[in-house]
């Protein structure tokens, strides 16, 4: 199927890694330009590298922090420099740490609001501009479904994308009328190499007996029966940035199984 992304530019911000380079693929896939923006530059220079190789298109990876205006600015003039300005901007970086709320310190809400709410803000205001001004945008950002519900242990984390979510809904409807669409995908449990790195240490710390049987108790919470990979929600992520999603804006769309259904 013909999304429309050929002579369309895309940035990613959090595409060295995960859900946003599994978003990256498909795009470059559809024929897209695709500007990968991460806090780990190398990772970014060679998932784009990889994008170039693999399907023949031009890409680009900047080394940026979201949780600097100044930082995103940066990385959004040098893609346009590279690819020209873009048409669509996704944004999946985030900071999520599992943590009781008595045991975080204002260290902790500090980082993981800089980058997962305000973070969002930076980019929106940064790319939103040329968007507007060429009468065509498509805006996806990443939440989670405990933004509405709430979940224990990641608090300040669902409290940041709560910001997102009504961020998204806000200017969504302030910049509508120019043809830019905003939107927000709302993951649920996904198989990402950071995941990867989080279950081994549990795995270590509960041995294997207490892992197995913490994971079969997680797994009876998806009434699917597993939990996502990236390209399940990736999948999501490109309907929304094509031009089949044209009459969709202010939404979040729950990619997660089951999990919830709020």
């Amino acid at each position: 199927m013909e999304l429309g992304f050929k002579n369309r530019v895309v940035a990613i911000t959090g595409a060295g890694r995960g859900i946003g380079r599994a978003t990256a693929k498909m795009l470059a896939a559809q024929g897209a330009s695709v500007g990968i923006i991460d806090n780990l530059g190398e990772s970014a220079k060679s998932s784009a590298r990889e994008l170039t190789e693999q399907f023949g298109i031009k890409s680009v990876g900047v080394a940026a922090d979201i949780a600097s205006y100044e930082d995103v600015v940066r990385a959004r003039d040098e893609l346009a420099a590279a690819l020209g300005p873009a048409d669509v901007l996704i944004n999946c970086a985030a900071i999520v740490e599992e943590k009781l709320f008595l045991d975080s310190t204002p260290a902790d809400w500090q980082r993981t609001i800089s980058v997962g709410l305000f973070g969002a803000m930076n980019c929106l205001h940064a790319f939103l501009p040329s968007m507007t001004q060429n009468g065509y945008g498509r805006i996806i950002c990443l939440a989670t479904d405990a933004a509405r519900i709430g979940q224990s242990r990641i608090s300040v984390y669902a409290a940041a994308k709560a910001g997102v979510v009504a961020l998204c809904k806000s200017v969504a409807q302030e910049v509508g009328a120019s043809g830019v669409t905003i939107n927000v995908v709302s993951p649920g449990t996904t198989n990402t190499e950071l995941r990867q790195i989080t279950q081994a240490k549990i795995a270590s710390e509960l041995g294997p007996e207490r892992y197995e049987r913490r994971t079969k108790n997680v797994l009876k919470r998806y009434p699917l029966g597993r939990i996502g990979e990236p390209d399940d929600i990736a999948a999501a992520i490109v309907f929304l940035a094509s031009d089949r999603s044209a009459w969709t804006t202010g939404q979040v769309f729950s990619v997660n199984g089951g999990f919830t259904m709020p």
